[in-house]
């Protein structure tokens, strides 16, 4: 199954504490292994800040005071920007129809100069996954996972993304249990 275009709910029992309480956006999903980005875990670091330190200047509000997200453990250095529309980027994979993940300087550029994208979100690392280790962790209850909703990655609020991911499923997260179990 490809998981592109999905969210991925960590589950209480999820050992590693990279993923406590969050919620992954699937970007790419293949036999080659996936990645993707967190969506619900801010960082103190605001926009405004992060372009200081690349030599640009935004002073749109509200983008200025928006948090920079820790995006996963992979490449933490490197920025990533989530954006609707997709656009037309140097460096964009386009995720779906009208989502895309930049890499490249020129969205930054673009939302500097007033023509960014009309929804965004940043983040430094991403979250990867080797060939079959997705698979494998989903199949032990590391993850549950429900088709991505557009609303949730830039509507919601960062900390409400994780009840609102779960509520797509229909899932109170008051009722998750930390212990795997197959019906």
């Amino acid at each position: 199954m490809d998981l592109t275009n999905h969210f991925l709910i960590a589950m209480p029992s999820m050992q590693d504490p990279n993923f406590d309480r969050t919620v992954v956006y699937v970007c790419e999903h293949s036999d080659k292994g996936a990645m993707g980005v967190v969506i619900n875990r801010p960082t103190e670091l605001t926009l405004a800040r992060l372009f200081d330190k690349i030599d640009l200047r935004l002073e749109i509000a509200p983008w200025r005071d928006e948090p920079v997200l820790y995006g996963g453990p992979v490449q933490t250095e490197r920025g990533f920007v989530l954006h609707a529309p997709a656009g037309n980027y140097g460096s964009t994979l386009n995720v779906a129809d009208d989502i895309g993940l930049t890499t490249s300087k020129d969205v930054l550029e673009d939302l500097a100069g007033g023509k960014g994208p009309k929804q965004l979100l940043v983040t430094l690392g991403y979250a990867g996954w080797a060939a079959g280790q997705l698979e494998h962790e989903l199949a032990h209850n590391g993850w549950l996972s429900v088709a991505a909703d557009v609303h949730v990655i830039f509507d919601t609020p960062a900390n409400a993304r994780f009840d609102a991911a779960l509520k797509l499923l229909g899932v109170d997260p008051r009722h998750l249990s930390s212990q795997p179990g197959h019906a």
